[in-house]
């Protein structure tokens, strides 16, 4: 199974992804266009740096009744992205008919990950806030079987969750892990954290990483070493 880095561009302007991109003569690194730039500059962005040649990790989280998630999904079918999400709270129903309108004619669509617990939730705001009293755990493999159930391709998850969800969801399943960081890194506001070398080790097939190489003095560097952690 194929394992990449994905860098999370998130950026408020095309001026200001489209400068960091030029940085990387050469490469072609796969990217996360996540709601920030997607509502700044709308779908021509994505088409910019699809043209560009980059793959493209469309992460827009879509949470909603089933039809209008369906009718979304059509839409941004159109747009060529090679990755597509939504939540995995939004019921098997919502997954399923996301599928649906993601489908092209021709029978080919994006991969379509669900997420199951942000990597910023932790145990203490999931009962608190959430009102969900079962162990964080729990609650990730559940909504990750869902996602398997309404036949998707896998979930967003913490790293530390790789592994468990490829036992209960098969080693097909993909995992696209955020809450990377480096081990001389900070941590920022993630609560669920792992290095790029850990993740690896315990299953991870995908890895979002942002701050650490879009705030780093040298990205290209910091994002070369986040590659040769994390494949070996």
């Amino acid at each position: 199974m194929a394992k990449d880095v994905i860098i999370a561009c998130d950026f408020n302007s095309k001026e200001k992804v489209l400068s960091f991109l030029d940085l990387f003569k050469g490469k072609k690194p796969f990217i996360k266009i996540g709601m920030e730039l997607f509502y700044a500059e709308g779908p021509e962005i994505v088409k910019e740096i699809k043209k560009r040649g980059h793959k493209i990790f469309l992460d827009l989280k879509l949470h909603d009744i089933p039809n209008t998630v369906k009718k979304s999904m059509a839409v941004l079918s159109r747009l060529d992205v090679d990755m597509t999400n939504l939540h995995a709270g939004g019921t098997i129903n919502m997954m399923k008919a996301a599928i649906e309108g993601l489908t092209r004619e021709d029978g080919t669509r994006p991969l379509l990950i669900a997420v199951t617990q942000l990597t910023s939730t932790d145990q203490e705001s999931m009962t608190n806030d959430l009102l969900i009293n079962e162990p964080i755990d729990k609650v990730v493999m559940h909504y990750a079987k869902n996602s398997a159930i309404a036949g998707l391709d896998g979930v967003v998850c913490s790293p530390l969750e790789a592994g468990k969800v490829h036992e209960v969801c098969g080693e097909n399943f993909l995992t696209v892990t955020p809450g990377v960081r480096f081990s001389d890194g900070e941590v920022g506001d993630q609560k669920r954290v792992m290095t790029p070398s850990e993740a690896r080790k315990i299953g991870s097939d995908y890895i979002v990483v942002g701050r650490p190489i879009t705030g780093a003095e040298d990205p290209v560097k910091a994002y070369e070493r986040c590659v040769k952690e994390f494949l070996g």
